[in-house]
């Protein structure tokens, strides 16, 4: 479904990704590990077209999206949460979500709300909240919910579990798998929780330096020494 061929994104004078290549099949979770500074942001950010690549290739159900503006790969079916959530702080919960539908008629919008409104019921319960009061794992799920609203068949997940209660981490989490087994919903997720990561995911690469190192199914990571040492804690 999505293939990454040979990705190198500079900002400025720097490379963040050095030839980066990867690919997601249809109705997987695939995991992103790696360090602060490894681009697992930038990789996302390339393929949803939020930062241009200086060569290499990004297709999205065979076709070539890498040069495509953002709105047109959202209109293709990817759909991307961003890190931090980036939710609008002064509108309301029902209103962060119809940004995310720009694309549906208004009879489609008020159908996938109800759907997402299915996914996340708290989200219902808050629809006429503004959305910067809410906790930050009731945040999460609205980033999560915003993205929905425009019918992905892939979604790109950034950092998740970021700056969010533990509870509410296991939650959401329960939610992402959710999403992946019950609407057929493919997974490219960043996650700085590699445990819980690879717990989800069916296979995870290991980024350093903006290079893949290691590419392997989720449970040949978790065993793995090198992975185990260096972000499993063991």
């Amino acid at each position: 479904m999505l293939e990454i061929k040979d990705l190198t994104v500079r900002y400025g004078a720097v490379t963040a990704l050095h030839g980066v290549s990867l690919s997601v099949k249809a109705g997987e979770i695939v995991t992103l590990l790696g360090a602060n500074g490894a681009g697992k942001t930038t990789t996302l950010r390339a393929i949803s077209g939020l930062q241009r690549a200086v060569s290499g290739t990004v297709s999205f159900e065979g076709c070539d999206i890498t040069r495509m503006p953002p709105h047109e790969i959202v209109r293709r079916g990817l759909g991307h949460v961003p890190e931090g959530r980036m939710i609008f702080a002064n509108l309301t919960v029902v209103e962060n979500l119809l940004m995310g539908a720009y694309l549906l008629g208004e009879a489609q919008a008020a159908e996938q709300r109800e759907r997402v409104f299915q996914t996340f019921p708290r989200l219902q319960e808050r629809q006429a909240q503004v959305a910067g009061t809410l906790s930050g794992g009731e945040q999460q799920m609205l980033a999560i919910g915003r993205a929905l609203m425009g019918r992905p068949k892939c979604l790109l997940l950034d950092e998740p579990s970021l700056g969010i209660a533990p509870l509410l981490v296991r939650a959401i989490f329960e939610k992402i798998v959710e999403i992946n087994h019950t609407q057929g919903i493919t997974i490219l997720l960043v996650e700085q929780n590699a445990n819980l990561a690879l717990a989800v995911a069916h296979r995870g690469c290991v980024l350093e330096t903006g290079r893949v190192v290691l590419s392997d199914d989720s449970a040949a990571l978790r065993a793995n020494p090198q992975v185990k040492s260096a972000y499993l804690g063991g």
